[in-house]
C-alpha cells in the first residue's frame, strides 16, 4: 500500500534549506520535523524560514532530543557537519528511534577510514534497530569515487586512475568557506593548514580508500598536498569577500601509492567564482587500462544541487536496504526519482 515517506531534516544551512525546498516539490514525501543548530531559527515555521510563501505548520526546533521523542519518521536527512565525531551523537539519536539516516557528512562516506570504532558502533546500532545509515553527496559520494568505480565496470584491466573536480564554491555557506581558507591572507592560510582549521577538501582519504578497496589495490600510503589559490581580482559571494592577493580557495591533491607507484591521483581545486579569472569548471576522469577511458563533464556537476539530489534520490534505496552502515557501493544503481517516492517502498 502506498504511503508518504516521513522525513526529518537536521540542519537548515545552505544545503539543508535547499534540501527542504526540493523535498516540498516531491510526491510521496512529507516533512514532519526540522532541527536547526542556530538558536534564532528555533520556533519559526519552516515555510517562513524558507521563504516558501506560506506556513507549513512545521515548527523548527533546536531541541533534537525532544523532537525524536515525540515524532515518528522513516528517515533523517542529516546536514550539520563534515566530521564523524560531531555527527555520531546526532545519528545515534535517530537510530535509537528506528529512523533511517542519510547524511551528507563527508567523512561518513567511508567512516571506517578515520573512525573505525565509531563506524562499528553506528553499524551495530543500525542493525540492532533494523535501520540503515548512508553517507553520500556529490563529492565524496559520487564524482571522485562512486562514478570512477562505476566506469571501471567496463574495464578488464585498470593500471592507474587520475581524476579532478574543478568547481565553484560560491553556493556554499560560511562553514565550507572557512575550511577552504576563502578570504584569508597567505599567512593565515598557512597557519590554518598548520593548526587544522583549514582542511581543504574533506573526503579524499575516504574516496581514495574506497576506490582502492573495491579494485583490490593494497595501498602503502596516501599522500596529500594543499596549496592556496591566490586571487588576482575582487571576488564576492553572500558569505565571502576576496580581495586581490587574498586566498580564493584551496588546491587539494591526494595520491594513492601501491608499491612505490602512484595508482590514484585525485585533484580538487576549490574556489569561489573561478570564471572571473577565466577558469572553466568541470569534472574529469581518466582511467589507464583496458580499455582506456577519458570522461569530461563541462561545466562541473553543480555541487549544491548535486548533493541535494543524490541525498533525496537515495531515500527509497536506503529505506529498502538491509540494515546497517552502508556505502554507496552497497546500494543499487543510483538514479533520479521522478515518480511518487512512496510507491518505491517495498514494505
Amino acid at each position: 500500500m502506498k504511503r508518504n515517506i516521513k522525513v526529518i531534516l537536521w540542519g537548515l544551512g545552505n544545503m539543508g534549506s535547499m534540501m527542504a525546498k526540493a523535498l516540498l516539490k516531491k510526491e510521496g514525501i512529507e516533512i514532519v520535523g526540522a532541527i536547526a543548530k542556530r538558536e534564532e531559527k528555533g520556533g519559526k515555521d519552516l515555510g517562513k524560514l524558507l521563504n516558501f510563501g506560506k506556513e507549513l505548520k512545521i515548527k523548527v526546533t533546536n531541541d533534537a532530543k525532544s523532537l525524536f521523542e515525540t515524532l515518528k519518521a522513516d528517515i533523517l536527512l542529516h546536514c550539520t557537519t563534515s566530521f564523524v565525531k560531531q555527527a555520531y551523537n546526532q545519528i545515534k539519536l535517530a537510530l535509537e528511534k528506528k529512523i533511517n539516516v542519510i547524511t551528507i557528512s563527508e567523512e561518513m562516506y567511508n567512516p571506517w577510514v578515520k573512525n573505525p570504532g565509531l563506524a562499528e558502533e553506528i553499524d551495530n546500532l543500525a542493525k540492532m534497530n533494523g535501520v540503515t545509515v548512508l553517507g553520500t553527496g556529490i563529492n565524496p559520494g559520487f564524482v571522485l569515487d562512486t562514478l570512477i568505480l562505476t566506469l571501471t565496470g567496463v574495464c578488464l584491466e585498470v593500471d592507474e586512475i587520475k581524476a579532478s573536480r574543478i568547481n565553484d564554491l560560491s553556493p556554499y555557506g560560511p562553514t565550507v568557506m572557512r575550511t577552504q581558507g576563502v578570504g584569508t591572507t597567505i599567512e593565515e592560510f598557512e597557519k590554518g593548514i598548520s593548526d587544522g582549521t583549514i582542511v581543504g577538501h574533506i573526503g579524499f582519504l575516504e574516496s581514495v580508500s574506497t576506490i582502492a578497496k573495491y579494485l583490490g589495490w593494497k595501498l602503502n600510503e596516501i599522500k596529500q598536498t594543499r596549496e592556496p589559490i591566490i586571487s588576482n581580482v575582487l571576488r564576492k559571494t553572500q558569505h565571502a569577500l576576496v580581495k586581490p592577493g587574498m586566498v580564493a580557495g584551496c588546491n587539494h591533491k591526494a595520491y594513492g601509492i601501491e608499491n612505490g607507484k602512484v595508482v590514484i591521483t585525485l585533484e580538487h581545486p576549490q574556489q569561489i567564482l573561478p570564471e572571473l579569472e577565466g577558469i572553466k569548471t568541470g569534472d574529469y576522469i581518466s582511467i589507464k587500462g583496458k580499455p582506456e577511458i577519458n570522461l569530461s563533464i563541462k561545466p562541473e556537476i553543480q555541487g549544491g544541487i548535486g548533493t541535494v539530489a543524490i541525498a533525496i534520490n537515495m531515500i527509497p534505496q536506503v529505506i529498502n536496504s538491509e540494515s546497517g552502515l552502508k556505502s554507496m557501493m552497497d546500494m543499487q544503481f543510483c538514479h533520479a526519482v521522478l515518480s511518487d517516492f512512496g510507491e518505491l517502498i517495498k514494505n
